[in-house]
């Protein structure tokens, strides 16, 4: 990469909590976070829960306002996890950028669901 930033989208520098869980293993727990950054299609977080490149993500949040032009509406998305990078901090958190691929109007019920 020559270090231009190659996202299409404009982000809007929000924390909103979200959940997420691996769609390879449906078993894990759900993993909560929150972002640092959004826009209409991506996330960028900070977790300690382990993520790879490439990874595939069931992901539950409120889309901001901010980034929908209109009202904040909770959704279900799925996204892939595009970068994975340290965050310098001292805890052991991890930066995920994340690239939206398929975004629906989550259930009420469904957003705090364990």
């Amino acid at each position: 990469m020559d270090g231009r930033d190659r996202r299409r989208e404009t982000r809007v520098d929000v924390r909103v909590p979200l959940r997420f869980r691996p769609v390879a293993n449906l078993n894990v727990p759900e993993q909560k976070a929150e972002s640092e950054n959004v826009s209409p299609l991506g996330v960028y977080f900070t977790t300690d829960f382990p993520l790879t490149v490439g990874a595939v993500l069931v992901l539950w949040m409120t889309m901001p306002a901010q980034v929908t032009e209109g009202d904040a509406r909770d959704v279900r998305c799925l996204a892939r996890v595009m970068h994975v990078e340290p965050t310098g901090r001292l805890v052991r958190k991890v930066g995920v950028g994340l690239r939206i691929d398929e975004m629906a109007a989550a259930a009420r019920v469904e957003r705090w669901a364990s």
